[in-house]
C-alpha cells in the first residue's frame, strides 16, 4: 500500500509531535487531538523541567488532574486499538504517576483493563479507599473472566489427557478395566489371518484410582514487584486447577512473610486480593512452608514463581529444594509466568536450582497448560523447556536429568 508526500509528512508529524520538527506539516481536527494525547504522556513540559529536544520525551502533561486524566483516557481510547491503549496506560502509570489517581473510582471506571493494570490495582490493595474499592475489583474480575475464558478449557482438556495417560496400566484387574481400543492397537503385529484373531500378549488398561486426587499441586507465588503480571497469571491458573478434582491444589504467597491462598481458590479475584504485590522476598520461609503441605512427594508438582532473589538463607533454600526433588517431587522454578519475557533474576541462583533437578526457565501463560500435562505424564521437564521456552541460557538453568 503506498501513500503520497503529504500522507507521509502527516505521519512523521505525528510520530516526531513538535512544530519545529521540519516536516512543515500542521495538525488539525482528530489529528489534533491524537497528537495532544500523545504529547500529554510523551512530550516534554519545561515547566516540570523535562527535556527541551524536539520530538516526544518523557513528560508529566498528565500530572495536573483527575479531569484532565479522564478526558485523556476517553481520547486515548477513541483514537487507539486496546493493545495500544493498554501500552499508553502502562507508560502512564510508569511516566507521570498516574497510579495516585487510580485510587479514585471515576477513573478505574475509565481506564481498559488489562494484566499489567491489575498487577498496578494489586501493588496498591492495601491503600485503595473504600469507595474505589469496588471499582477496582469490577476491573481485576474484568481482566481474570477473560483470562479464564481464553486459558481454562484448553487447561483442564491438558490435564485430563495427562491424568488418564497416567491411569493406564498394563495389568488391569478385570475385563471391564481393559482399554480395548488401545489393546487392539498395541498387538496389530499378533493377528492370527487364519484364526481372524488377534493375540492379546500386551493388555492395556485403566487403573482402578485408590484416591480421588492423581496429583498434588503447589504453587508458591513470589509477590515482589517485578513479579506482577506473573500473580495475576497464576492466581488464574490456580484457581482453575482448583476446578479440577483428580488434583489437589494449593496456592501460598509470599514476600517475607507467607500466606496461604487455597481457602479463596473458588474465586480467582479473592486470591488477587489476598497478595500483596512489593516488598521483601523470603522464599526459603515460603519453601519451608510449603514442605510442611506435601504429604505424597512422588505425587507432588511443587511450582515456584519467583525470579529467585532471595533475601532470606539461601544455604537452607537450596537443601530444601534437594530434599523436595530426593524425596521425588517435581520442582519446577517460573522466572516469569507471563508474556513479557523473563524479567531480571538471580543466575546464580537459577543454575543451583537446576542443578538440584528443579529446571528454571520462563513460561508463557500460553504454554503453562502444556507444562502441568507434561509434569503430570513425569515427562523430563528441562527438555520440555529448551523446546517451549529457551532463552539464551537456557541450557545453564534447566539442567538434564541425565546430568
Amino acid at each position: 500500500m503506498t501513500t503520497g508526500p503529504q500522507e507521509r509528512m502527516r505521519r512523521w508529524r505525528l510520530i516526531l509531535g513538535g512544530g519545529d520538527d521540519g516536516t512543515g506539516t500542521s495538525l488539525g481536527g482528530d489529528d489534533a487531538r491524537i497528537d495532544a494525547a500523545l504529547g500529554a504522556l510523551y512530550d516534554s513540559d519545561a515547566d516540570q523541567g523535562g527535556s527541551s529536544q524536539t520530538g516526544r520525551q518523557r513528560g508529566s502533561g498528565l500530572a495536573a488532574s483527575a479531569p484532565r486524566v479522564a478526558r485523556w483516557l476517553g481520547d486515548i481510547r477513541t483514537f487507539f486499538p486496546v493493545s495500544v491503549v493498554q501500552v499508553m496506560q502502562k507508560d502512564a502509570i510508569e511516566r507521570v504517576g498516574l497510579t495516585r489517581l487510580l485510587l479514585e473510582p471515576e477513573m478505574l471506571d475509565a481506564v481498559e483493563p488489562d494484566v499489567h493494570l491489575v498487577g498496578t490495582l494489586l501493588s496498591l490493595s492495601r491503600v485503595i479507599p473504600e469507595q474505589a474499592r469496588e471499582s477496582a475489583r469490577a476491573v481485576v474480575r474484568t481482566v481474570t473472566t477473560d483470562l479464564e475464558r481464553r486459558l481454562a478449557q484448553r487447561t483442564r482438556s491438558a490435564v485430563a489427557g495427562a491424568l488418564n495417560r497416567a491411569s493406564r496400566t498394563s495389568k488391569p484387574r478385570c475385563h471391564a478395566d481393559i482399554d480395548w481400543d488401545r489393546t487392539i492397537r498395541a498387538n496389530l503385529r499378533n493377528y492370527l489371518p487364519r484364526q481372524r484373531t488377534i493375540v492379546p500378549e500386551r493388555l492395556i488398561g485403566y487403573a482402578r484410582k485408590q484416591q480421588a486426587v492423581a496429583r498434588d499441586v503447589i504453587i508458591c507465588l513470589d509477590q515482589s514487584g517485578s513479579m506482577a503480571s506473573s500473580v495475576v497469571y497464576a492466581g488464574v491458573f490456580g484457581a482453575v486447577l482448583a476446578s479440577i478434582r483428580s488434583l489437589r491444589t494449593s496456592v501460598v504467597a509470599f514476600d517475607t512473610s507467607v500466606v496461604d491462598l487455597t481457602h479463596e481458590l473458588s474465586d480467582p479475584v479473592d486470591v488477587l486480593f489476598g497478595t500483596q504485590i512489593g516488598g521483601g522476598t523470603d522464599i526459603n520461609r515460603a519453601v519451608a512452608y510449603c514442605q510442611q503441605l506435601i504429604t505424597r512427594p512422588a505425587s507432588t508438582i511443587f511450582v515456584l514463581v519467583s525470579d529467585l532473589y532471595e533475601g532470606g538463607n539461601r544455604d537452607e533454600l537450596l537443601h530444601r529444594i534437594g530434599d523436595m526433588v530426593a524425596a521425588g517431587t517435581q520442582v519446577i522454578a517460573l522466572l516469569a509466568l507471563s508474556d513479557d519475557g523473563a524479567p531480571g533474576y538471580d543466575h546464580d541462583n537459577a543454575a543451583a536450582l537446576a542443578g538440584l533437578g528443579g529446571p528454571a526457565f520462563a513460561c508463557t501463560p500460553d504454554s503453562f497448560p502444556d507444562l502441568m500435562a507434561a509434569a503430570i505424564d513425569r515427562r523430563d521437564i528441562a527438555e520440555w523447556a529448551r523446546r517451549h521456552s529457551p532463552p539464551p541460557d537456557l541450557s545453564a538453568l534447566t539442567g538434564s536429568r541425565n546430568a
